[in-house]
This record gives C-alpha cells, sequence and structure tokens, in this order.
C-alpha cells in the first residue's frame, strides 16, 4: 500500500497565495470586462467603437483638426484647419517670440505662438504681405489662383511675402505654416 506524506504550509503562506489568486481573479474578470464589454453575461455598450477585424475595437484615430476652429472663424475671420499642435493662435499682445502676420484686410497682425522642435498648420488668411519671423526657422506656403509659391521667413525680422513679394501684386492667401529648430 502507498503511503501519503502530509506537507506542513504556513498559514502565513496560504494566506498570501489565496491573495494572490484572488487579485489574478479579479485582474482577469476586469479585463474581460473591458475588452469584451461583457459583465456578468449582460451586454452593455459604453462608447461609439466600431468593430474592425474580427470583433476587435476600432482604433483612435486623430485628424489633426485645429479646436474651436469654427469659433475662431465666427470671431476673427480666420479659417484654421489641421496641424500637430506646435503652432497655435496667439494674442500678439501676449508676449515674444510669436510668428507675426500682416493681412491687407486685418487691421491688427495675427500671431502664432511656437513649441517644441518642429510644428506645422494649415490654414487660410486671405491678403496677406509680411511675416516677422521668430527663433524658428520658417516656411509658409501661399497660393494666387491656381499658382502655389513658397516663401522662408527671415529669423525675428519682418519678411515680405505674398503681394508685396509679387512682381505683379497679385493678392497671395497663406495656406501653410511649417517651422523648425
Amino acid at each position: 500500500m502507498k503511503k501519503y506524506s502530509t506537507v506542513f504550509v504556513d498559514p502565513r503562506r496560504r494566506r498570501l497565495a489565496r491573495r494572490a489568486l484572488g487579485a489574478a481573479a479579479v485582474g482577469a474578470l476586469a479585463w474581460i470586462t473591458v475588452t469584451t464589454g461583457v459583465l456578468g453575461g449582460a451586454s452593455r455598450q459604453t462608447g461609439s467603437t466600431e468593430l474592425v477585424v474580427d470583433g476587435a475595437p476600432g482604433y483612435a484615430v486623430e485628424h489633426f483638426d485645429y479646436p474651436q476652429a469654427d469659433k475662431i472663424l465666427a470671431e476673427k475671420k480666420i479659417l484654421l484647419k489641421r496641424g500637430d499642435g506646435h503652432i497655435t493662435l496667439a494674442d500678439c499682445a501676449g508676449g515674444t517670440g510669436l510668428l507675426e502676420i500682416m493681412a491687407r484686410n486685418k487691421t491688427d497682425r495675427i500671431c502664432f505662438k511656437v513649441v517644441g522642435d518642429s510644428g506645422w498648420l494649415t490654414l487660410e488668411i486671405p491678403a496677406v504681405y509680411a511675416i516677422k519671423g521668430n527663433d524658428y526657422t520658417t516656411a509658409v506656403d501661399m497660393t494666387v489662383g491656381a499658382e502655389e509659391k513658397s516663401f522662408d521667413v527671415a529669423k525675428n525680422t519682418w519678411t515680405a511675402v505674398g503681394e508685396s513679394a509679387d512682381p505683379e501684386g497679385r493678392e497671395h492667401m497663406l495656406v501653410e505654416i511649417r517651422s523648425s529648430k
């Protein structure tokens, strides 16, 4: 006949093992709830996710649309489209180191703050004729009719762009700003 031996386990180790197993069970239940949206067999939709492949949740997609662009367009008549968040509209009285833009149809300057190592912003500001650079290397794209032109903006000084740099004096629209350190 085979003899079985009894192994003595310290009660503290038993409690530790029970706690570890309990924590693992709670973690597994939380993971199942989050990934499937199911709790206790009842289905529950918590957001507007789309299923993509094999029932997996959809991906978050950044469109880079400028926040509150509609409000800025209504108040300031400046169409800000998209950007990476490193070039933002700023109050010209708010400090130094800003990109400053002069447009014929605006009585005040339009200023942008640049942060980070690089940035880009697509926008529409008609009749732009001068831009004052900051400490960043900046280039702007402008359109006149179907023609596209690029201008390099000098650091910390005013640069003639658009109609003031065009031999024919045609009105140019600022459509993109790109800056880097």
